[in-house]
């Protein structure tokens, strides 16, 4: 990456980094904005620290308890990285399979709806039945069973999204299934696939916090939001609630880095380079 940088021209460089203060600049106004009026609505209105804490208050805690919300967030983090692994694997492999088996994707998928549809508190017990409570695995798993679904159906939609004449194409060359899948459908759900991704980068970390609300290690950010709440110090669960939203937006922006890499060569990602 450096040494694309460098090769760049300096106007180039400066109009590249010039877009992206702009893109970012509105988001960053916004958020600006909201703090200061909650803020000064806080103060204003008395608004009781139960209810909702000042945003002073929380950066309080935030930089008063860093080691601790540090250490938990990279502990759920690894739980919620680990779900997104496995579920993302799970979805483009059954994606894979559906794609190349029509019917038998059509037999599954109403049951792969069903299970979408069962709310995360219902796996929550069974997986810690499961695995164990204290075992992280337990808490991959439901991130797994979240992430599963969408990554499959988009990725799905990607490979059925082919042109017939592009299929026509390859089989006048004789090219077999595996030269389709690996030539074709596959480059084609490729920004399916990614949308996919982006969409379950934030679900893995809503799925490992709330599985961990059913029990779990103490020394990860779903026990110390639901303590800290018991216990009055709503200060430090949400610094704890912020610790977990900054980690989400960092893996999505992390999909959205991989995103750029892996396909330089689609009209959409070089729209924006």
């Amino acid at each position: 990456m450096s040494a694309i940088v460098q090769a760049l021209p300096p106007e180039t460089l400066r109009r590249r980094i010039g877009h992206r203060l702009r893109d970012w600049a509105p988001a960053a106004l916004v958020l600006v904005m909201a703090l200061v009026a909650w803020e000064v609505l806080v103060r204003a209105l008395g608004i009781q620290r139960f209810l909702l804490p000042k945003p002073s208050e929380i950066l309080d805690a935030l930089v008063r308890d860093r080691k601790l919300l540090v250490d938990a967030g990279l502990f759920t983090f690894r739980e919620a990285l680990g779900g997104f692994a496995m579920g993302t694997l799970a979805g483009v492999g059954l994606a894979l399979v559906l794609a190349r088996w029509r019917r038998l994707g059509s037999a599954l998928m109403p049951y792969a709806i069903a299970a979408n549809a069962v709310p995360i508190i219902a796996f929550a017990p069974i997986m810690n039945n499961w695995f164990g409570t204290l075992n992280p695995v337990s808490k991959m798993a439901i991130v797994a069973v979240i992430v599963v679904f969408p990554v499959m159906i988009n990725t799905l939609r990607g490979l059925t999204s082919v042109r017939p004449e592009q299929i026509e194409l390859m089989r006048s060359y004789a090219a077999g299934q595996r030269a389709i899948f690996r030539r074709v459908r596959i480059p084609t759900a490729l920004p399916y696939l990614f949308s996919a991704l982006k969409v379950a980068s934030v679900l893995s970390m809503i799925g490992a916090v709330v599985g961990e609300y059913f029990g779990g290690s103490t020394t990860a950010l779903g026990p110390i939001i639901r303590n800290s709440a018991s216990l009055f110090v709503f200060d430090r669960a949400w610094a704890a609630i912020v610790v977990a939203s900054v980690l989400g937006v960092a893996f999505y922006l992390a999909i959205v880095v991989a995103e750029r890499f892996a396909m330089r060569w689609h009209p959409s990602v070089r729209g924006h380079t």
